[in-house]
């Protein structure tokens, strides 16, 4: 792995690391919705990370489903629901009553839910590095 590869990998990485614990920060403060949108960053992140690696250049996308296609990952039917749906929880350009739907979504039982099924992809993805 050449240097300039092995520092974009060592980017991801630190980021991911920082959001999970930003995520799991906000799930602890009630924040539900932000923790939400953290694991999606976290995911995105380690996924860009695995496609560094692989020596491919990442798309300018936030789909995590399109990202682990790049990444070239055999991924079981529900990886592919989970990824899905925690694209879902990207919220930056989304209208406001699809945001309002979400607020409603990201109770604290999903929230939970959630957070420890992306956590358990989360460390996986690192196993596929």
């Amino acid at each position: 792995m050449s240097e300039q590869i092995r520092k974009a990998v060592n980017y991801w990485l630190k980021s991911a690391k920082r959001d999970q614990e930003a995520a799991n920060d906000l799930l602890k403060l009630k924040h539900y919705h932000w923790c939400l949108f953290m694991w999606h960053l976290v995911i995105e992140k380690v996924l860009k990370a695995i496609i560094a690696a692989r020596n491919n250049e990442h798309l300018p996308i936030h789909d995590l489903v399109q990202l682990s296609k790049r990444a070239g990952l055999e991924l079981s039917q529900d990886k592919i629901e989970m990824l899905a749906e925690a694209t879902s929880f990207n919220l930056e350009a989304r209208y406001d009553s699809y945001k309002r739907d979400f607020y409603k979504k990201a109770t604290k039982e999903y929230t939970k839910k959630w957070a420890g099924r992306l956590d358990s992809l989360y460390q996986w993805l690192l196993k596929q590095l």
